[in-house]
């Protein structure tokens, strides 16, 4: 290269799953079997029918390839307007209070674009999703991690945060349903947090993309009263509807914070494909039954996904939510990196080290549900034989 990569790249380095599964692949040219991908949240199943049915149609209307609005098609902001006032009993003005975006993955850097000035500090999950912690650095933000522990149900502790120096703490993660732990929030839980935000003069953001995946009792922050004051949130279509690939989401909170991340955004995109948009509406527009009908698959995989952690003798929450199984390690074994490294060359099956998530997650190992029961069952297979070797 002729000139030098940014400083604010100095500190953040290349996304675990684009280096591991560029490794899977070169694994998968060189020999077979191929390796069984059990690491990745990339749902697997079909989107609404209806959906898809709307986007097919959609792509011949007038208009359907022109820039859109950077706050999203008036029909998408009512649909989630409408979904949250349906599954939350929450009202949020689809004009005001809610904004359209390109996966809710963009709406993590466009908060944090929008309000952290360099040294800034940002109080980050660990374990917690590791975006949270790239993005803060991208931004020049300074990361506070706050830990969760199995013993507390991985809820923030306010006792234990009361203790941190929260002296420049502008913005705080939370993530209910939790990746990639799998624990529930409660209201009690969103109650204490939104309190404790309006106290430290901190801005509570809530990335709820895993609302409905084997969870009986979705939640949204703004169940909370007063919680606009001081929250945002962030809901996605790529787990709820299995649309990953479409890459359409929502930012809903008070229209000032929404002004104002809107001036970012719209210097960064020129708005949505309006079919997608389109289609997102039909997919809000789905029932209850529709979820179940998904779940019934993930319930079955999730089984299997426990059966393969009690092969690796670890110990796991069965009622967890979301797309993923998070184990506990065996006390023999050194590292989460030392049992996913072994079944990856050993019986060509990748599992997701607990490490990457954060310190906290070092002694735990995530499977996703996101393969499908032939699949599991195969891996299943696969580290049996590996153990059944290794003892002989």
């Amino acid at each position: 290269m002729i000139i030098a990569p940014a400083h604010r790249l100095g500190k953040v380095k290349t996304y675990y799953f684009a280096n591991k599964l560029a490794e899977i692949d070169k694994m998968n040219q060189e020999s077979a079997p191929k390796v069984i991908n059990l690491g990745i949240g990339s749902p697997d199943l079909l989107p609404p029918d209806e959906a898809m049915h709307t986007i097919t149609s959609s792509i011949e209307k007038e208009g359907a390839h022109q820039y859109q609005s950077y706050r999203g098609i008036p029909a998408l902001r009512q649909a989630f307007s409408q979904w949250y006032q349906r599954h939350f009993n929450v009202v949020l003005d689809p004009g005001r209070e809610i904004l359209s975006l390109i996966g809710s993955k963009e709406g993590i850097m466009h908060i944090s674009m929008s309000f952290i000035n360099s040294g800034d500090k940002v109080l980050v999950p660990d374990p917690g999703y590791p975006a949270y912690t790239a993005i803060t650095e991208l931004c020049e933000g300074e990361v506070v991690p706050y830990a969760l522990s199995e013993s507390n149900n991985w809820w923030p502790d306010i006792h234990q945060l009361a203790k941190i120096n929260l002296s420049g703490v502008k913005i705080m993660w939370i993530n209910y349903p939790h990746m990639p732990t799998g624990a529930k929030g409660d209201l009690s839980m969103f109650e204490e947090l939104v309190a404790f935000a309006k106290e430290k003069n901190i801005l509570l953001c809530h990335d709820n993309p895993y609302t409905f995946i084997l969870n009986d009792k979705p939640l949204s922050i703004f169940q909370v009263k007063g919680a606009k004051d001081v929250a945002l949130e962030l809901t996605s279509l790529s787990k709820n509807y299995n649309m990953a690939g479409w890459r359409v989401g929502a930012l809903a909170g008070s229209a000032g914070y929404l002004d104002t991340i809107l001036t970012f955004k719209s210097n960064m995109d020129s708005g949505m494909f309006k079919p997608i948009q389109e289609a997102a509406v039909t997919a809000l527009d789905q029932g209850e039954s529709w979820h179940r009908v998904m779940n019934t698959t993930y319930e079955k995989r999730r089984t299997l996904a426990h059966h393969i952690m009690d092969v690796l003798k670890c110990s796991y929450d069965e009622n967890a939510a979301g797309l993923f199984v998070w184990g506990r390690i065996p006390e023999s074994i050194e590292s989460s990196d030392q049992i996913c490294d072994r079944f990856l060359y050993q019986s060509r099956v990748f599992i997701t080290p607990g490490h990457i998530f954060g310190k906290n997650g070092s002694r735990y190992i995530r499977i996703s549900l996101c393969a499908d029961e032939e699949a599991l069952n195969e891996a299943l297979s696969r580290i049996n034989s590996t153990i059944k070797q290794q003892k002989a």
